[in-house]
C-alpha cells in the first residue's frame, strides 16, 4: 500500500490540516501530546466536568492521538499528520474486520459521557 497525498481532495486536505492547526497551540509545526491534553481540561471548564470524567477523556485522547501516530516525546509533524489520518482510518477498518473495539468509538464515548449531565445515555438540548 503507498500513499499519496495528492491523491485527496484538495478540500479534504486542507480539512485535515485545519484539525492539526487546531491542536497545534504552539504553532510550532509539531502536535506534542500535552497540547492535545489541554483538551479534555478544557472540557472542565466549558461544560462542568468532574475529574473523573476528564481523567477518562485523557486517557482516551491519549490512546487515540497514540494510535494516529502523535509520539509521546517527539509529537507528530504537520507534514506527517495527513498521512497518519490515512494509516488510522485502515487500522480503524481492520479492527472493525476483526471485532475489536474503535477507537473512535471510545473517544466517542468519552466526549458524551462529559457532556450527559444527567448519566441517562443520552445528550438533549438543555445539556
Amino acid at each position: 500500500w503507498q500513499f499519496h497525498v495528492e491523491d485527496l481532495h484538495p478540500k479534504q486536505l486542507n480539512r485535515l490540516y485545519k484539525r492539526f492547526d487546531t491542536f497545534d497551540l504552539d504553532s510550532d509545526g509539531r502536535m506534542d501530546m500535552d497540547e492535545i491534553l489541554y483538551w479534555p481540561d478544557r472540557m472542565r471548564q466549558l461544560v462542568n466536568a468532574t475529574d473523573e470524567q476528564v481523567d477518562n477523556m485523557r486517557a482516551a485522547c491519549y490512546t487515540f492521538f497514540l494510535n494516529k501516530g502523535v509520539d509521546p516525546v517527539n509529537g507528530l509533524l504537520r507534514e506527517n499528520w495527513v498521512e497518519s489520518n490515512r494509516v488510522f482510518s485502515e487500522a480503524e477498518r481492520e479492527r472493525e474486520r476483526r471485532g475489536e473495539p474503535s477507537l473512535i468509538g471510545l473517544l466517542s464515548d468519552a466526549y458524551y459521557d462529559v457532556l450527559d449531565d444527567d448519566g441517562d445515555g443520552t445528550v438533549d438540548v438543555d445539556e
